[in-house]
């Protein structure tokens, strides 16, 4: 055999490994609304960048009829490129060959890339779309996920990983997703869960759909094991290049920092944003919009649809990436609960991984009260945030726009548990609880003994309000730094994470904490 001909060979495997499982189950793909595995990552790469690692890989399995199936690239491809310039390492399941299911030799393709992502400092992002492990190979495929198990935790906290799920993802398959930083699923087309439907209706004889068990919808809303819920699959390529936008390569690094030419700073729509009235609810997105950056700079929300009575997300503050985290008071008055403590806390964590400052935005009248709450656990799942915040060594800036009642103050990044600039509005109400709780309490006697009770609880209120309720007594201690006009704080904002950013700070030597999971 001669070199030409030796050279047509290697076109002709190319062009076989591109086939993927063949144009029928290609097409098949198209008419459900999902892309092929290709498809996706050449939405994703910046064109031209992809370069394959594994091309060729067969699976060695003999059994059960397998010895006569075999296909090139063993139902994942894998490899590298860049996003807008910057690499990543990406692999994305092809549910063409064998439904995708996840081989020996297929998790080693996947943790060969992510040996190197470690090794590169770069990050991993997966295109999930797999039936689950393949059956025929018994014990082989179990261990090849548990290989990436492994290896997910490893790189936890090191590269930044990011889960995609376009298909179906469950049993065994959903731990290596839930591992990661980020999960972007895309509605009616994919779904998340340990058993399915089928499962479900055998032991608990529940009659549920996929969908319903474990789509987009449900895990955006009601469990939050999903951060994303796409249309569709181009919009959750969208949002995983805009993330990246955010985040930085590993966690020795920064995100990138744009060009910005500080100038006039001042926003007065910020003035009339808190309503006269102390009950009354308002839009904590419309404080944040009128922080951050314009346009693609502007506020990213993570985890939109679900504890909405929190909000977090990232944006850019004078080019620089920051993470967001603010109560809402237009949800369940932006109290705290186990959904919205365990929601921040998780996003707290990741920005503190990967060098990111946090501004936290506070109006919280306190912890949500209740058999079901206490029940539950919200003792220890508020601790997780407090934990996160104590933990987090990131610049921390806290502005108290309102409410900042009892422990909920304490949690919502305090200076007590190491913010680096605390700034409160004039409207601010830094107290233990609100004005009518706390005068029923301390004047209970006086109230009632009171010829006119209603009257007299009216009088006390007023008084405890004018002496407590503001952020005075707070700042005349030095718990808050400064008392701000609301016009100033997107300026003040600047200027405290200029000075903070080259801020260094070390926890005390250990292995780990023992945080209250």
């Amino acid at each position: 055999m001669n070199n030409i001909e030796k050279v047509k060979i290697l076109e002709q495997k190319n062009a076989e490994a591109l086939l993927l499982g063949g144009s029928d189950r290609i097409d098949s793909q198209h008419k459900k609304g999902k892309l092929s595995a290709r498809e996706r990552i050449e939405l994703l790469l910046d064109e031209g960048s992809f370069e394959e690692i594994g091309k060729f890989v067969m699976h060695r399995c003999k059994d059960f009829g397998l010895d006569k199936e075999y296909y090139l690239g063993d139902g994942v491809v894998t490899g590298y490129g860049t996003i807008n310039g910057r690499m990543v390492y990406v692999f994305s399941q092809d549910f063409t060959v064998l439904g995708g299911s996840l081989s020996e030799t297929n998790a080693e393709k996947i943790c060969k890339i992510m040996d190197l992502a470690m090794k590169n400092g770069v990050p991993i992002i997966g295109l999930n779309d797999s039936g689950g492990a393949r059956i025929q190979e018994g014990v082989m495929s179990l261990g090849g996920y548990a290989d990436i198990f492994y290896r997910n935790t490893l790189a936890s906290g090191v590269v930044p990983q990011i889960s995609a799920i376009m298909g179906p993802c469950a049993g065994g398959a959903v731990y290596s997703p839930a591992i990661t930083d980020f999960i972007l699923m895309v509605e009616q087309t994919s779904y998340m869960f340990v058993t399915g439907p089928n499962v479900v209706k055998t032991v608990t004889h529940e009659e549920v759909s996929s969908e319903e068990l474990g789509g987009a919808s449900t895990h955006s809303t009601k469990s939050g094991v999903t951060h994303f819920s796409c249309a569709n699959e181009v919009e959750c390529i969208q949002n995983i290049k805009r993330l990246l936008h955010f985040i930085p390569q590993n966690c020795e690094e920064i995100a990138p920092v744009y060009p910005y030419e500080i100038a006039n700073e001042n926003r007065p729509e910020l003035n009339n944003i808190i309503p006269e009235n102390p009950n009354q609810p308002y839009d904590m997105r419309e404080v944040i919009a009128h922080i951050v950056d314009d346009g693609e700079h502007g506020f990213f929300e993570v985890h939109k649809n679900y504890a909405e009575n929190i909000v977090v997300g990232f944006a850019k503050i004078a080019g620089r990436s920051i993470g967001i985290v603010g109560n809402q008071p237009a949800v369940l008055a932006g109290v705290l609960d186990i959904k919205s403590s365990v929601k921040a806390a998780r996003f707290v964590r990741f920005c503190d991984c990967f060098n990111i400052p946090l501004l936290v935005l506070v109006d919280v009248p306190g912890f949500l009260p209740g058999t079901d709450q206490e029940w539950n656990g919200v003792i220890t799942n508020g601790a997780k945030l407090l934990y996160a915040f104590c933990e987090a060594t990131v610049p921390r800036v806290t502005v108290i726009t309102r409410k900042a009642y009892g422990g909920a103050y304490d949690v919502m990044n305090s200076k007590h548990i190491g913010a680096d600039m605390n700034y409160a509005w004039p409207t601010a109400e830094i107290a233990v609880m609100g004005a009518k709780g706390a005068a029923e309490i301390i004047f209970k006697r006086e109230i009632a003994s009171a010829e006119n009770p209603e009257e007299k609880l009216a009088e006390k209120v007023q008084e405890y309000t004018e002496k407590f309720t503001n952020p005075y007594r707070a700042a005349h201690r030095g718990y808050i730094d400064e008392v701000i006009k609301p016009e100033q704080t997107r300026q003040k904002l600047i200027a405290a994470f200029k000075i903070l950013e080259n801020k260094v700070d070390h926890l005390p030597k250990k292995k780990h904490g023992n945080e209250p999971l």
